[in-house]
């Protein structure tokens, strides 16, 4: 059949597998095939969860005229970009710089070279709010290739040559000083919501990495400031309807500024984000709020999102049968019909679920501005809520497991483990990591993507890949002390210096030996995860506190002197990079723990206690070779720890009495 996507992995591929239209998958073929015919490639990139995609592709490329028009004029492509972020950032850059703005669906007109022409977004079926309809633009862009392709190539040259004078940009400084990072907090105060949480207007999203940031700073420096900023934006986010009142879990974002309406998809990372971030701020001040949702939001991830093989699936759709938000809303009637008309009504009233309602055709979203005077009650109402709406038809899952996505999840399961006392989040993190390691390193010791149904796929892994399973599993040994971790951690560590570093001291997203595109993507900036660049700068300072090798850490300092440019002119796209910047400054803090595994566990839960940024810890056994850390390290009478900190070591303790003051901020 002409359309080939049948066999596709990626869940986000298959669903267009039906489609009249003749879509390749992104590689040789496609560009060969536009060669021969000579036409251009129509690249359209999107992913499983994303609304406007599904629009889109019911309203144009299930169009059998539409998809005669393309296939006529084009040859066509289409990429998963949770599978291909490296195309996906070459031609988003052309978008952006094309419209002034980007996102998804993105359409992009090609040579059959690869280098954009035009771009743009979603378009319509019929003109719409100025914009041409989709068979309008693609009857002009056929007719400008076949009678005026001297503009066509003028166009691509231009854009060529910009995009690529952008990634030679250098980015080479000192990392950030305690000047820059108090300067990054008071520009973030005056971008600060002071009513709602957050940081700007409509659309807001959740800012994992500025609050992981903030809390770091609070930790260290004392600064009220940030602690409130934080605080505020955790709380609104947990309060409000961007967050599942019933399973626990956050949507992508809101579609206002009060947290009130979510655009429904659920992704891994921003839940694996979020879990960590409550979970410090849960460590730093012991917030009710913060460990229930910690807890709630682990479990859904456990429940809703793990896959029969152990890993993460990357979402959850924000459609229900082509209607957005058809699983979580509700109407007071629905609510007196699970619940009965008294029970109704006090839920309608905890919820803010009204006759006029939130979202569309008087359904609300749940929210919880205040907790219940009456806990008991509300878990029993809470548990009855969801398991009716769990006979409501279900989001689709697209069931991917991407090893960035699931880099971050083993993190912070790993971490709630330890703090919560919850070995079954410890089990699922030892999971994962087990999956990612055997089924998405291949015979050469290289990463790859994702996989499904514990197939991997044939994209390669990038950088985000490669720092963030590092942080994973570093934090996994930090809590488990199974050398396995640390050994792989250093292993990409090692992969990062001879792949991906650059000649100013920072990374490209691509590896030296990766697929050639128009231009090697390079980007310090955070966007809904860390950066690459920034993810691996921590991953790097990390390993080199452990081993005490210089080149890791020197090469973590370099790579932070991007953060340093941006702490002080645009600090929201480098909360992750400032972050990194904290525990830099704070640390090393080198906190060793060797005893029997059995018996250690005091120690060690006292050590994850302490919201030092520049903490590191490293379980084993006394005497053990590897990480360097541990060597000559006995165990004096039981389980002891060694702690040093700035290099100097402190004499060795027994007792969590004896250990808490000297790793405290």
């Amino acid at each position: 059949m002409s359309n080939r996507l049948t066999n596709a992995t990626s869940p986000y591929l298959q669903q267009h597998a039906d489609n009249p239209v003749h879509w390749f998958e992104w590689g040789p073929d496609a560009f060969a095939e536009a060669s021969r015919r000579d036409v251009p490639i129509l690249l359209s990139v999107g992913y499983a969860a994303c609304h406007w995609c599904h629009v889109m592709a019911h309203e144009s490329f299930e169009d059998v005229e539409t998809a005669e028009l393309m296939n006529r004029h084009f040859v066509n492509v289409k990429v998963d970009r949770e599978e291909r972020p490296d195309v996906d950032a070459v031609y988003m850059e052309a978008v952006q710089g094309l419209t002034g703005h980007g996102g998804w669906p993105m359409t992009v007109f090609c040579t059959p070279q690869g280098d954009a022409f035009y771009a743009g977004t979603y378009y319509p079926p019929q003109p719409r709010h100025g914009m041409p309809s989709f068979r309008q633009l693609l009857s002009a862009i056929a007719e400008t290739w076949q009678q005026r392709r001297d503009e066509v190539e003028s166009a691509a040259t231009r854009i060529g040559t910009e995009l690529r004078r952008r990634s030679e940009l250098t980015v080479a400084g000192q990392p950030p000083t305690d000047a820059d990072l108090d300067a990054a907090v008071a520009v973030l105060g005056r971008q600060f919501d002071d009513e709602r949480g957050g940081f700007g207007g409509a659309p807001k999203f959740p800012p994992a990495m500025l609050c992981e940031f903030l809390l770091r700073h609070h930790a260290r420096t004392g600064d009220a400031a940030a602690l409130r900023m934080a605080g505020e934006s955790l709380t609104a986010m947990a309060r409000g309807g961007i967050y599942d009142q019933l399973a626990g879990g956050f949507a992508r974002y809101s579609v206002d500024a009060e947290w009130v309406v979510p655009h429904f998809e659920k992704m891994l990372y921003d839940n694996a984000l979020l879990t960590r971030v409550y979970l410090h701020w849960w460590r730093l001040t012991g917030s009710a709020l913060a460990e229930r949702v910690v807890r709630q939001t682990a479990e859904f991830v456990l429940t809703e999102l793990q896959t029969p093989e152990g890993g993460f699936a990357a979402s959850l759709d924000a459609d229900t049968g082509g209607v957005e938000g058809a699983t979580y809303v509700w109407t007071p009637r629905e609510l007196a019909s699970v619940l009965g008309d008294a029970e109704g009504h006090w839920a309608g009233h905890l919820f803010g679920v009204t006759e006029a309602g939130t979202f569309e055709a008087g359904r609300s979203v749940l929210r919880l501005p205040a907790d219940p005077d009456d806990p008991d009650r509300y878990q029993r109402v809470r548990q009855q809520l969801l398991g009716a709406r769990r006979q409501r038809p279900q989001p689709a899952r697209d069931d991917k497991v991407v090893t960035a996505w699931n880099g971050w999840a083993i993190a912070a399961l790993a971490e709630a483990g330890v703090l919560l006392e919850s070995p079954e989040y410890v089990r699922a993190a030892q999971r994962a990591a087990e999956l990612i390691w055997r089924v998405h390193r291949t015979e050469r010791g290289r990463l790859v993507r994702a996989s499904r149904d514990g197939v991997s796929g044939a994209p390669a892994g990038v950088l985000e890949d490669y720092a963030a399973l590092g942080d994973g599993l570093l934090a996994l040994y930090g809590v488990d002390g199974d050398v396995r971790w640390w050994l792989a951690a250093r292993e990409l560590a090692d992969a990062v210096l001879d792949r991906f570093t650059d000649d100013s001291g920072g990374f490209y997203d691509t590896a030296y030996d990766a697929e050639e595109l128009t231009r090697r993507p390079r980007d310090p900036a955070d966007s809904a995860t860390p950066s690459g660049w920034f993810a691996a700068a921590g991953l790097l300072l990390g390993v080199g506190a452990l081993s005490g090798e210089a080149r890791y850490r020197d090469a973590g300092e370099a790579a932070l002197g991007a953060a340093s440019a941006l702490a002080r002119q645009a600090p929201r796209a480098a909360g992750w990079g400032l972050a990194v910047a904290e525990a830099l400054i704070d640390g090393p803090r080198e906190v060793a723990i060797v005893g029997a595994a059995e018996d250690r566990s005091g120690l060690l839960k006292a050590a994850w206690l302490s919201p030092a940024p520049g903490l590191l810890v490293a379980p084993g056994e006394p005497n053990q070779a590897d990480p360097p850390l541990l060597t000559g390290r006995e165990a004096r009478g039981g389980p002891t720890a060694y702690v040093c900190r700035g290099f100097v070591c402190q004499a060795p303790v027994t007792s969590v009495e004896e250990l808490t003051p000297l790793i405290s901020v």
